[in-house]
């Protein structure tokens, strides 16, 4: 999961559970952004962390120089 994808379930939990004033038999809107919110939260932090972790990996290898041997 990506930052962006992260971001948005967040938000499309946000408006399901905070601005919308249905409700439907069988299936609770409020409950389901909470649990949009909660994945999208858990995304979030996984990829800040593997972002993270894999920042530290792009090293460049050092360049050697030598002098050539004159005969």
């Amino acid at each position: 999961m990506q930052l962006g994808t992260s971001i948005f379930l967040i938000a499309v939990g946000a408006i399901m559970r905070y601005a919308v004033n249905t409700s439907v038999s069988g299936f609770s809107i409020h409950t389901a952004g909470l649990i949009l919110m909660v994945v999208g939260a858990i995304g979030l932090v996984l990829t800040l962390l593997m972002t993270s972790v894999w920042a530290g990996r792009r090293t460049e290898r050092p360049v050697v120089v030598r002098d050539r041997d004159v005969l």
